[in-house]
């Protein structure tokens, strides 16, 4: 009954986030189950390697550089979505852009599993956005998280009927050991920092590199930031503005980020927002000393509120500079929160938490 069913993963943008590498493990090992998975985008991203089972509904590429935005994306996508609503046995499972899915599948009878990656903070603060998604949340089926707090704060986001309809699954990860390299940017007897994301105002590096340039008039450091984004011209001109030339180094999006990872004394993140980052899961794999933003829902829970690394105040730069001026990564405290960090991986491991996927798909199913 179950392989029946097609299952129609709708996600408009494939970038190289973690939201991708999440769809990537999950869709992956659903496959692997036998499950009938069609992926439904604007435009493939071969970044990411999938099953070769699983079967793609996109545009060709070379439109990709008239349709830039996402919401050109998403029409495209959703084109390619409408065609799967007029078929039986569809199951819209949406990665993004989850309000079209719920449309699209309230008006063609289909059960929806809409998957929330970010924080609700963003929508909940004003009134209209909150009763807005609060009307369509309660039409999903299945509404799945990725962690504790993000769904207790969900709740608020539906109507008291549907909460038995919430669950939370943390993100599958894979253990992935890295390979060496050789990064002559890195020192020795200097405080080796990276950051890995997306630039974007949501991950606020500007307070990352305001801390950074008070750090290195006082400690010999480094800082790597990998990633790819609108804000990369910003970034980098705050970079030579400041005369931080020598001491950042700003690199494109790599496959092998974790080999780079591997290599550092810290990883900081500065998130204003987010949902379950899967660089600090990495982190704790590799065990590699967090220091952390405390957003609302995500770091503070991986890391069970600072005692498995060091939370500072979202957007205090202030803050962010002491804890790096006085970090001694060789001290006692820290090894015991890292041995600790590192026990505390399997929480997020990948058969267990992609398993859970497959047993909510088929439940729904079945009923």
């Amino acid at each position: 009954m179950i392989k029946e069913y097609q299952i129609v993963i709708f996600i408009p943008s494939i970038e190289n986030g973690g939201v991708e590498k999440n769809l990537n493990l999950i869709s992956n090992y659903l496959t692997k189950k036998k499950l009938n998975l069609a992926i439904v985008t604007a435009f493939k991203n071969n970044n990411f390697f999938f099953n070769q089972n699983i079967k793609f509904y996109n545009f060709n590429s070379k439109f990709k550089k008239i349709f830039n935005t996402r919401l050109l994306r998403t029409i495209l996508a959703t084109l390619q979505l409408f065609r799967f609503c007029l078929k039986k046995k569809t199951i819209i499972f949406s990665f993004q852009s989850n309000i079209i899915a719920i449309i699209f599948a309230k008006i063609f009878n289909k059960k929806i599993i809409i998957r929330l990656n970010t924080s609700p903070e963003k929508y909940i603060n004003n009134f209209f956005k909150k009763k807005f998604y609060k009307f369509f949340y309660s039409l999903s089926d299945l509404i799945i998280v990725n962690s504790k707090d993000f769904k207790k704060k969900i709740y608020s986001l539906v109507s008291n009927n549907f909460l038995k309809n919430i669950i939370h699954i943390y993100n599958p990860c894979l253990k992935i050991k890295p390979k060496k390299i050789i990064f002559n940017f890195f020192k020795k007897n200097e405080l080796k920092i990276i950051n890995i994301g997306r630039l974007t105002n949501q991950k606020d590096h500007i307070t990352l590199l305001k801390s950074f340039k008070e750090l290195i008039k006082i400690r010999p450091s480094k800082l790597l930031i990998i990633g790819n984004g609108k804000e990369k011209e910003k970034i980098n001109n705050f970079i030579i503005q400041n005369n931080l030339n020598n001491f950042v180094k700003l690199m494109n999006f790599k496959k092998n980020a974790i080999d780079y990872l591997n290599i550092s004394d810290v990883f900081v993140l500065s998130s204003r927002y987010e949902g379950l980052p899967n660089v600090l899961i990495e982190c704790l794999y590799l065990k590699k000393y967090i220091i952390s933003a405390n957003c609302d829902t995500g770091p503070k829970e991986i890391l069970y509120n600072g005692k498995l690394g060091t939370l500072f105040k979202v957007a205090n730069d202030k803050q962010l500079f002491k804890i790096l001026l006085k970090i001694n990564l060789n001290s006692n405290i820290i090894s015991n929160k890292i041995s600790k960090a590192y026990k505390s991986f399997d929480r997020f491991d990948y058969i267990k938490n992609s398993e859970k996927y497959y047993k909510s798909i088929s439940k729904l199913i079945k009923n």
